[in-house]
């Protein structure tokens, strides 16, 4: 059995940034930590690249626009527009912030100055086919991140608006703000690739979707952040169970006490949290990696906007999917490197 009187103090490994600071009780100002890019030029173009068309609109989507044709047997003539088509016109919807109309209009336009016979999918069929697309996980390129490659996963949700009544209407008759949400929960590794991610009612709790999360995750894991609305033993053993040599790190709640039916790397973090106090126990575990997913959460937001485009609930699931697809694929054109200055 585990036990805290025998728990030696964890090695310090790496100086992450603490997302939980110490408590400002004597009056002591805490600057804000300045930092300095070292590839602010190829960033730059990176960013530049985020709204080239070309990234969103490329060749390869052009040439499979169309579902290649088949003879008929029996079971219907072909789809006119693939799914690659359906997924292409909802990223630059995205990316662009367009209504289904502009999005129609927009894309026929740029074939158009092309001199390309084909032609974009009517708003009408853009909707009605985004439910049925079936997408799981966001895309991504399995060649950005090698298969031998560890990596540090961070778990985290955040609210985003439904299509619905405006601010002013639920003050001027008392409708409850609350309803008109959905919940992103999202996976996010060290290299900042949104590995899974499950958009859900808002009344789902954090903890429901750590399994579905954790099956969309394909690749070797040996570090589990998450916040303390993911502290449950389920978690913990979903988590263990899926990522069998990773490293589990969720602070325990307040009262959190240690328990033979806990766990083990939870009775782990309540033990080290209790003797070597919480700040320590951050700093060595390095919980400080959950910023990954807190920094997705922002991109997502501050990019794509915090509202959802669909109405119906089963295109809001796949637009999230879709939103985090196009996350990625800003990620793969090149992200900032940081170092810290003061």
């Amino acid at each position: 059995m585990f036990n805290p009187s025998n728990l030696a103090k964890p090695k310090f490994t790496k100086d992450y940034t603490m997302p939980n600071k110490f408590l400002n009780k004597k009056g002591i100002e805490i600057k804000k930590q300045k930092y300095k890019l070292s590839n602010w030029s190829e960033y730059n173009k990176a960013l530049k690249k985020r709204g080239d068309i070309k990234v969103w609109l490329s060749q390869e989507a052009v040439d499979s626009w169309y579902e290649p044709d088949r003879n008929y047997d029996g079971t219907g003539s072909p789809r006119k527009y693939s799914d690659f088509a359906i997924i292409t016109c909802h990223e630059i919807r995205k990316v662009f912030k367009l209504p289904l109309r502009q999005t129609e209009g927009f894309i026929n336009s740029l074939f158009e100055m092309n001199g390309l016979s084909i032609t974009c999918p009517s708003y009408s069929r853009l909707s009605e086919r985004l439910k049925g697309l079936g997408l799981k996980t966001p895309r991504y390129k399995k060649t950005d991140r090698p298969d031998d490659d560890l990596a540090a996963i961070a778990i985290d949700s955040t609210g985003l608006k439904r299509f619905g009544k405006g601010e002013w209407h639920q003050k001027k008759h008392k409708i409850s703000g609350k309803r008109s949400w959905r919940k992103l929960h999202v996976a996010v590794d060290d290299k900042h690739y949104i590995q899974g991610c499950e958009l859900t009612d808002r009344f789902i709790q954090d903890d429901q979707v750590v399994d579905n999360l954790a099956d969309q995750i394909t690749i070797s894991v040996d570090h589990v952040t998450a916040d303390g609305a993911y502290d449950e033993n389920p978690v913990y053993q979903k988590l263990s169970d899926k990522f069998p040599a990773a490293d589990i790190i969720i602070p325990p709640r307040k009262g959190s006490v240690f328990h033979s039916d806990n766990h083990k790397q939870r009775n782990r973090n309540i033990a080290e949290v209790i003797i070597f106090g919480r700040m320590a126990w951050q700093r060595n575990r390095n919980y400080g990696q959950r910023n990954y997913s807190e920094l997705a959460i922002q991109r997502y937001k501050r990019i794509l906007g915090n509202q959802m485009q669909s109405r119906e609930f089963s295109n809001q699931k796949q637009e999230a999917i879709i939103g985090c697809g196009v996350l990625n694929k800003m990620t793969s054109l090149g992200m900032p490197v940081s170092f810290k200055i003061s």
